[in-house]
């Protein structure tokens, strides 16, 4: 793997693609038994990472739901010294706005 692997879990993208190719390489059958057991192993972990990756985006995506029945346009800005933040929000010249529910 790559950059910090042992330091940090990969990111869902990177734990889908380990996974796919543990599969495509245990679908193939000609792995030793021992490395089998490993790879599967592996792929097991791997397939908890991203079901907590998804989990926890399905908790986000469920939260920003409930929030857009009563939620309110607000301005966006990144930082308190952004000139682009002095803007009109009724204007809908910033780029951060979204539209309205």
């Amino acid at each position: 793997m790559s950059r910090n692997s042992s330091s940090k879990l990969p990111d869902f993208e990177q734990a889908l693609s380990e996974l796919e190719a543990l599969i495509t390489r245990l679908e193939r059958g000609d792995l030793p038994l021992e490395e089998a057991l490993k790879s599967f192993e592996r792929g097991v972990a791997l397939t908890r990472t991203c079901q907590a990756a998804l989990t926890a985006a399905q908790q986000k995506v469920e939260i920003l739901l409930q929030r857009g029945a009563d939620a309110k346009l607000e301005p966006f800005s990144e930082s308190e010294d952004d000139p682009a933040a002095d803007s009109d929000p009724e204007s809908g010249a910033q780029s951060g706005s979204a539209p309205a529910a």
